[in-house]
């Protein structure tokens, strides 16, 4: 019975994946209506997104649920909770084996730090943070994805200039009870196939 509702739980999790990019959000949360990336890019980062997550369910699937990744340009960001150290390590090592990686970020934490009030106040961080940059102007707020752990705010996306990302920054620095901003924002100049 649990292995049924484990595989119904991923065919959700997939169709949904899925659905989304059909109305206009790709694999990597970014809105395509104001993705700076290529098609071409979108795709390439949406099917590094899903073999990784694939391997890592066949490896454990309750990675489905545990684990969140992110691709931007090639660049893998990884967040989420693991029960040991040891399975940290490993989906480092298979994100970074993933084809087309250049680079690996993990906000992956092992369970066991935070309780129910952190984790309430982790959910309050992050909509407060989301809310602040839908009601600016001055930045696109579907190009971010924000996680929040333990107090530290993890933000991953794409900026249109370096002016919007000092201000996604200092919009996360002024919320009450963040420890941490760990920015991981590419600049829009600065994706691979503009450079060329």
């Amino acid at each position: 019975m649990r292995k049924n509702l484990i595989l119904i739980v991923f065919f959700m999790f997939l169709t949904s994946c899925v659905g989304t990019s059909s109305v206009g959000i790709f694999g990597s949360g970014v809105s395509v209506a104001y993705d700076p990336r290529t098609v071409g890019m979108q795709i390439d980062d949406s099917i590094m997104q899903k073999n990784l997550l694939g391997r890592l369910a066949l490896r454990e699937k309750k990675y489905i649920i545990d684990i969140s990744i992110k691709v931007l340009d090639g660049n893998i960001y990884l967040s989420g909770k693991v029960d040991e150290p040891e399975e940290k390590l490993k989906i480092i090592k298979m994100a970074w084996e993933t084809k087309g990686a250049r680079s690996v970020q993990s906000a992956v934490t092992i369970k066991g730090k935070a309780n129910f009030r952190n984790t309430t106040k982790d959910l309050l961080i992050t909509s407060q943070l989301r809310t602040a940059l839908i009601f600016n102007k001055l930045t696109k707020a579907t190009n971010y994805n924000i996680d929040t752990i333990n107090g530290k705010i993890y933000i991953f996306g794409i900026a249109m200039s370096k002016d919007e990302k000092k201000k996604v920054i200092s919009e996360a620095k002024e919320i009450y009870g963040v420890k941490e901003v760990i920015p991981s924002i590419i600049l829009v100049e600065d994706l691979s196939r503009n450079k060329n």
